[in-house]
C-alpha cells in the first residue's frame, strides 16, 4: 500500500508536468521586468499564480486518491445517534418500475458469474453527469435464478442482468427481488431484478418498522414481511424510508393500516429470519472475478509501529451513490463509526472514498473496516489490503514453522488478533500467506501459534504438496 506522501510526490510531479507552463511564465516574466519592460510584472504574476496551484491541485488529488480520515472528517455529535452500530443505510440508484402488471416475488440465484466489466478509464477518476448508473461502471452478471411465482410454483431462469456496483451482495447472499411480468401463450416471462429492493431482501441494507404507538421493529432478513412491504410500497407508489427506517406516523392513513395489519399478522406467527447467506454461496461468490484490492495481513513501517502507529476497526454506517467511478470501485460518499483503541467514546466520520467492487460483493456479511492509525493518534488510514483479508474477500493460511498450512476460513475469528500481533511487532506480510518459516516472521512464530490455539482446533492441517492418500 503506496504511503500518503508517496501518493502526494507523485501528484506533485504530475501536476508540475501539467501547469509547466507557470514557472516559465514566471521565469519570463521576472527576467523581462527587470530589463524595464513593465508587462513583465504581468506576465510574472501569471506564472506566479499558476505555479502557486501546483501544490494546492497535488493536495487536492492526493486526498481524493489516498483514503486519509482526519479531524476534519468528524462529523458533530448526534448527526447520526440514531444509527445503532448494527445499522446500515444505503442509498443506491434506483431501479426501472417495471411493467405495470407484472408481479413482484423473490428469486433465489442459484449461480453466478461476471459476464463482462471492462471500463476503460484505467485508474483515473471518471465523473458521469446525468447518468447516475453508467452501462460501462454497472458489472454484467450472467445468473441462473429460481422464481418463485405468487402462486408458490417455482422456474427456472437464466440470463444476463446489469448489476449496480452498490447491490453486488445482493446476488452473493441469493435472495432477489424480481418483477414477473405473465407474457402470452408461448412466450417466455420475463424477469426484472429491482436492485436496491433486492439489497433490503438480502439484508445488506438494514430495516426497522416504527408503528402507529412508537414501536420499533427490526425487519432485517424477515423476507416474508418485507415483500408484502414492498408489494403495498409498490401499489401506492412508493413508501418513504428515513434512513432505514419506514415510520408509520408519516404514512397516509390506509397505507400504514395496512402496514399495521403485516405488523400484527408477523407479532401472531413470528418470522424466522432469512440466513445471511443462502446456500451455495459459493457457487454465486464473484469476488474473484470482480477488480479490487488484494487481501493480506499487511505492510508495517517500523518507524510507525515503534513510535506507537496500531490498528482499529470501523463499521460502515452508510453508504450514498455518486457519480464518479474508478475502474476497481465506484466513488462513494460514507459515513463510519471508528472505535478507538483506547476504549474513548466512539465517534463518527464522513468521508468520499473509492469502495472496491469485491469488497461490496461480501457486504452482507461484514461492514467493518481496518485503519491505520499514525503514531499521534490524529488521523486513520484506510488499510484496503487488511481490510479485504477480514471481510473474507480474500482467504488467508498460516504455514507453520514445521512446514504445516492452516488454511484460515473466511471471516476466521484469527484474523484480527494475527494483525494486531504483526503490527505491533513491525511485521510486514502484504500476502494473505503468513509463512512463519521465514526469517523475518520467526520471531512471532510463537506467538502466531498461541493465537491459533486460543481459538479451538484449527482446520484439518496439510503439508506443503502432500496429497492426502485415497481409498
Amino acid at each position: 500500500m503506496r504511503s500518503r506522501t508517496g501518493v502526494f510526490v507523485g501528484q506533485f510531479l504530475f501536476a508540475a508536468l501539467c501547469c509547466s507552463v507557470g514557472p516559465i511564465l514566471l521565469a519570463v516574466g521576472w527576467t523581462v521586468w527587470r530589463d524595464g519592460e513593465r508587462w513583465g510584472l504581468a506576465v510574472g504574476a501569471g506564472g506566479a499564480a499558476v505555479t502557486a496551484m501546483i501544490p494546492v491541485v497535488a493536495s487536492v488529488a492526493t486526498r481524493q486518491m489516498f483514503p486519509r480520515i482526519t479531524r476534519r472528517d468528524r462529523v458533530r455529535d448526534g448527526a447520526y445517534d440514531s444509527y445503532g452500530d448494527d445499522t446500515f443505510v444505503m442509498w443506491a440508484p434506483s431501479s426501472a418500475p417495471g411493467p405495470a402488471g407484472a408481479h413482484l416475488v423473490r428469486a433465489d440465484v442459484l449461480e453466478a458469474s461476471l459476464a463482462r466489466y471492462s471500463p476503460d478509464g484505467e485508474a483515473t477518476f471518471t465523473t458521469h453527469y446525468g447518468d447516475y448508473a453508467p452501462d460501462e461502471f454497472t458489472p454484467v452478471v450472467r445468473m441462473r435464478l429460481r422464481v418463485h411465482t405468487a402462486q408458490d410454483v417455482r422456474s427456472e431462469v437464466t440470463g444476463e442482468w446489469r448489476v449496480p456496483s452498490l447491490c453486488l451482495s445482493a446476488v452473493t447472499a441469493g435472495r432477489l427481488a424480481v418483477l414477473v411480468d405473465p407474457a402470452g401463450a408461448g412466450a417466455p416471462e420475463r424477469v426484472d431484478v429491482l436492485w436496491p429492493r433486492s439489497a433490503l431482501l438480502a439484508g445488506t441494507r438494514t430495516c426497522r418498522v416504527v408503528d402507529l404507538e412508537g414501536r420499533t421493529v427490526d425487519v432485517t432478513r424477515r423476507t416474508g414481511r418485507q415483500l408484502a412491504q414492498m408489494r403495498i410500497s409498490r401499489e401506492v407508489g412508493g413508501v418513504r424510508m428515513v434512513g432505514d427506517t419506514i415510520d408509520l406516523r408519516r404514512l397516509d392513513a390506509p397505507t400504514a393500516a395496512r402496514y399495521a395489519a403485516l405488523a400484527d399478522r408477523d407479532r401472531a406467527r413470528p418470522e424466522e429470519p432469512a440466513p445471511v447467506s443462502e446456500p451455495g454461496e459459493e457457487a454465486r461468490l464473484l469476488v474473484d472475478e470482480l477488480p479490487g484490492t488484494e487481501g493480506g495481513f499487511g505492510h508495517v513501517g517500523r518507524g510507525w509501529s515503534r513510535r506507537g502507529g496500531h490498528l482499529v476497526r470501523a463499521r460502515f454506517l452508510e453508504m450514498r451513490g455518486r457519480t464518479t467511478f474508478q475502474d476497481h470501485g465506484p466513488v462513494l460518499d460514507t459515513v463510519l463509526r471508528i472505535r478507538p483503541a483506547d476504549g474513548t467514546r466512539p465517534f463518527d466520520a464522513a468521508r468520499r472514498l473509492t469502495v472496491p467492487l469485491d469488497y461490496l460483493a461480501v457486504l452482507h456479511h461484514t461492514r467493518d473496516v481496518v485503519l491505520s492509525v499514525s503514531p499521534d493518534g490524529r488521523a486513520y488510514d484506510v488499510d484496503w489490503n487488511r481490510t479485504s483479508l477480514l471481510a473474507g474477500v480474500t482467504t488467508a493460511t498460516v504455514i507453520t514453522p514445521d512446514g504445516r498450512r492452516i488454511p484460515l476460513p473466511r471471516r476466521s475469528d484469527a484474523l484480527w488478533p494475527l494483525m494486531n500481533l504483526l503490527a505491533s511487532h513491525a511485521v510486514s506480510n502484504p500476502a494473505p500467506v503468513l509463512d512463519l518459516r521465514r526469517h523475518r516472521t520467526a520471531r512471532v512464530a510463537g506467538a502466531v501459534m498461541d493465537v491459533l490455539s486460543d481459538l479451538g482446533p484449527a482446520p484439518a492441517d496439510h503439508r506443503a504438496g502432500h496429497r492426502p492418500e485415497q481409498r
